[in-house]
């Protein structure tokens, strides 16, 4: 969903280079410089608003995380975000393009991913822009170190049936799949975005699956 553009969201951005890239591509190799210790880095694609990122960089201070949107006022939303909450050491955000993520880290720079109530783009001639489809899952894995693993979480099930098809038909290895996130043991240290509230706020179910490459 597009969001209107904040006057306000391009100096805020400007303003903190120390957290937000607009420039990823010259840090690729180099993105635990950006950190205050070299720890496993985990990379959200879409992060919306920050409040999944956000979350998951206070609760697990033993990685890195870096959140990724291509929208610039959503960036700078998150970033406000961010900048609200106690210093966060172990944080990164990038105002870029998904598509672009081979140009932006070097082979098995990434430990971990997170695709979140990605955009299911439901038509069928619009498969190829859905970021399970095997040009998004090449990129993937180029980047993740080996058994590297992908979290993914939607409210589309449409979109999770494609994900599970085109991820086993890439090879990929399950290690988990949850029809009903919120009613199940894996929900205990959940950590939920936005649009994960509003959804489960009206009884819809929250599909999870994890998978890694072989």
């Amino acid at each position: 969903m597009r969001v209107k553009h904040k006057k306000w969201a391009d100096p805020l951005i400007a303003a903190h280079p120390e957290m937000m890239v607009t420039n990823a591509a010259e840090w690729k190799g180099k993105w635990q410089q950006r950190f205050e210790k070299q720890q496993p880095i985990h990379l959200e694609v879409g992060m919306g608003k920050g409040q999944f990122i956000i979350g998951m960089a206070k609760a697990h201070p033993e990685c890195n995380f870096i959140g990724l949107e291509i929208q610039r006022t959503v960036a700078a939303i998150a970033l406000k975000k961010a900048l609200s909450e106690e210093p966060l050491p172990n944080l990164q955000l990038i105002c870029g393009d998904g598509e672009d993520l081979d140009t932006f880290f070097e082979p098995r720079e990434i430990d971990r991913m997170y695709l979140n109530f990605s955009d299911p783009w439901p038509k069928k001639r619009h498969a190829k822009r859905r970021l399970t489809y095997k040009t998004f899952l090449a990129n993937y894995q180029d980047i993740l170190k080996d058994q590297g693993a992908i979290e993914l979480k939607t409210d589309n099930m449409g979109f999770f049936e494609f994900s599970l098809q085109s991820m086993n038909n890439y090879g990929m290895h399950f290690d988990g799949v949850w029809l009903d996130l919120h009613n199940s043991e894996e929900n205990e240290h959940n950590v939920e975005t936005e649009y994960e509230q509003k959804f489960a706020a009206k009884g819809q179910p929250i599909y999870k699956l994890t998978a890694h490459f072989e």
